[in-house]
């Protein structure tokens, strides 16, 4: 079993990451990924940065937990998750989930449920800046809750 969990300011190359993944588990059919990136705008108000926070340690832990679960709930054969910490700007990439299986569904569900638990659960914060300095802090979207509520009946 492949895995690569990271926590980072760094951006990070997708094609370099996935092309390790695939190396890792040659004897599987599909890959599935999701990369987040930066809006230059979030409920109709302009976003000049956002400024991503975690606890160290704890972040990782949590990073490894689910990717554990997602494990075992799907016939996976390597997992890799970046997500990045600290000020970004539009169109920065934030996170990478990239996940690999034998099959497409079970590779495109495991990687909806690592993100589904990221969006809503992992220990990161995130506030926004806007053109004139103005901060808010973000919150999960009840969309993002009800999209995790579908997996995480019985693991929070």
């Amino acid at each position: 079993m492949y895995r690569f969990i990271r926590v980072q300011e760094a951006d990070f190359d997708i094609g370099s990451v996935i092309g390790e993944l695939r190396s890792q588990c040659a004897q599987v059919g599909a890959v599935a990924s999701f990369l987040g990136t930066v809006r230059d705008m979030n409920d109709d108000l302009e976003v000049s940065d956002l400024v991503l926070e975690h606890y160290p340690g704890m972040t990782e832990r949590a990073l490894e937990r689910v990717a554990d679960e997602a494990i075992s709930r799907w016939p996976l054969k390597g997992v890799s998750i970046i997500h990045r910490v600290g000020r970004l700007e539009p169109t920065d990439q934030i996170v990478l989930v990239a996940v690999t299986s034998a099959h497409r569904g079970d590779a495109l569900d495991a990687c909806a449920f690592i993100m589904d638990y990221l969006k809503t659960h992992a220990p990161f914060w995130k506030k926004e800046i806007d053109p004139a300095g103005k901060t808010r802090w973000i919150d999960a979207r009840e969309s993002d809750e009800a999209a995790r509520r579908r997996w995480f009946a019985d693991f929070e």
